[in-house]
């Protein structure tokens, strides 16, 4: 797993006095990815502002960062909400934690803030062996790394496109994030799904290699019964935007975008920042601030800005994907700089 440390980096370029003393230790996915972008986004602003460094590797996987935030050994780091829900039973990847400890554990996380950056696509080269979703049954699919929220994701969104499971109708095929693009581009899969920012650098580089389209998912399957209990799962949340702005996102790329409609309907991973509960309720207030503050930075320092679906207003929690089988709350300090801004938070959000 590559590593590196941000703060450095960042630092190195500014004044020892704008330093802050407070240092924080966080984990984040790998370069070019949202969450990536959203931790190093915030990294600069709080330090710009004198709250806090933030020292971030790089590359890392979430389902063990979740858990070491869980356990007070991490200050921070982007979960996919499905992550606290498995840990709250202590099943799929924490299955060797157990379900009290699970609990125990899970009720040590607060959020900062919420978003839903990555939404579930399905693609293939123009020139496989795939040419359009009833193709599916019997081809191999690249459907996420080898355990993890994207892999839950990634069979759910086969099964919904075709009504296959994941060794039964066609061959699932994982490798880590680092290895996506070369597995993709390497010919060793007929298609592939993945939950991706708008626009994607990896979608970008896959099609580089060769002409591919993009789908959604088909508004017909959304609205049919296993479309809405995907879309209500836990770490799920419903996203759309209408077709032409995710057409704009590509121009100048051989990337073709097929909807059965004028939006690009499908669902989204929802993300929470999370900490640990113990962390100090000003210095919460003070990251959250200073997140609200720095917007226009967010939603203007990349082209995916936009489309990142950040928390930046109220707060209903259906919305952001919590309030129902997930209970991630925001910490204390969080709920302070949201309500100081004029923002409201639902009950069933606080701690």
């Amino acid at each position: 797993m590559f590593k590196t440390t941000i703060a450095g980096a960042v630092l190195a370029l500014l004044p020892a006095a704008s330093i802050a003393q407070v240092t924080l230790t966080a984990e984040t996915t790998s370069p070019g990815s949202t969450p990536h972008y959203i931790d190093t986004t915030l990294a600069a602003i709080l330090d710009a502002e004198g709250v806090a460094a933030m020292q971030i590797t790089e590359g890392a996987t979430l389902t063990n960062s979740v858990q070491a935030v869980a356990e007070g050994q991490l200050d921070m780091a982007p979960a996919p909400l499905i992550l606290p829900f498995l840990l709250s039973r202590g099943v799929g990847p924490y299955s060797a934690v157990g379900a009290e400890r699970g609990a125990e554990l899970a009720g040590n996380l607060r959020a900062l803030f919420f978003s839903a950056p990555s939404a579930q696509l399905f693609g293939h080269y123009d020139s496989g062996a795939i040419q359009g979703l009833g193709d599916i049954e019997g081809k191999r699919i690249y459907n996420g790394p080898p355990r993890g929220a994207a892999l839950t994701t990634g069979r759910a969104a086969i099964q919904l496109l075709s009504g296959l499971q994941d060794g039964e109708g066609y061959e699932g095929v994982q490798s880590p994030w680092p290895d996506t693009v070369s597995t993709i581009t390497g010919g060793a899969v007929d298609g592939w799904t993945l939950p991706e920012g708008l626009p994607s650098g990896r979608q970008i580089a896959i099609a580089a290699a060769g002409a591919t389209t993009l789908y959604d998912m088909p508004s017909e399957l959304l609205e049919s019964e296993l479309g809405q209990q995907i879309l209500a799962a836990p770490g799920n949340a419903p996203y759309s935007i209408p077709v032409d702005e995710y057409r704009a996102a590509y121009a100048g790329n051989d990337i073709t975008i097929v909807t059965d409609d004028d939006t690009f309907d499908t669902f989204a991973l929802a993300f929470a920042q999370i900490v640990p509960a113990t962390m100090d309720e000003k210095l919460a207030y003070e990251i959250t601030k200073a997140y609200l503050a720095g917007q226009e930075r967010f939603e203007t320092g990349s082209p995916r800005g936009p489309y990142l679906f950040l928390s930046f207003g109220d707060i209903d929690g259906p919305s952001q994907g919590v309030c129902g089988a997930v209970t991630v709350k925001l910490h204390a300090g969080a709920v302070r700089a949201y309500e100081e801004a004029g923002h409201t938070i639902a009950d069933c959000v606080k701690p």
